[in-house]
């Protein structure tokens, strides 16, 4: 998988942050993407998965969101996903699509901080980007996921060469 980290958050005494590219290959059919790539798929998308830990346990929740400057935004009412997110703990947040008539799609894994959004101004930059939830009900909160990691794959089919020269 294409693997893709900010200096800084590995190593907190380093210089500021860059990525790096650490691997960029096609393997049995999966094209590892890059960084880049990987950002413009994540904006592309509408819903994705936060992963969280509850009680020292895995959850996953859908979530409909926005990349902003970045970073991967959605809002949140009290509750699971809004309690993790409030102790800027470690969270993964992924996205797909696939398409089942030529089996071809996607994948991009983000893993980063979470942290609730409590200044004004970023949080009405934010909502300018028309992040509206899917679900009814009061979602109040605006909950930020800053990217440390990101990996992202595509399923590719490569023409046999052997059935074109026939």
């Amino acid at each position: 998988m294409t693997l893709a980290r900010r200096d800084r958050d590995f190593c907190p005494s380093s210089a500021p942050s860059r990525t790096l590219r650490l691997v960029d290959v096609i393997d049995e059919g999966l094209e590892l993407l890059d960084e880049d790539d990987a950002f413009r798929l994540l904006a592309h998308g509408e819903v994705g998965r936060i992963g969280v830990t509850i009680g020292a346990l895995p959850a996953i929740f859908p979530v409909n969101y926005r990349l902003v400057d970045g970073s991967i935004v959605f809002r949140s009412s009290p509750g699971s996903k809004l309690s993790a997110a409030t102790s800027g703990s470690v969270v993964a947040f992924e996205v797909d699509d696939y398409h089942a008539a030529d089996r071809s799609g996607w994948s991009v894994l983000v893993v980063g901080r979470s942290e609730v959004v409590h200044d004004p101004d970023v949080a009405f930059r934010l909502l300018e980007a028309r992040l509206e939830p899917y679900v009814d009900g009061p979602r109040g909160a605006i909950v930020r996921v800053v990217p440390t990691f990101v990996s992202g794959r595509r399923i590719v089919h490569v023409p046999d060469t052997a059935a074109l020269a026939s």
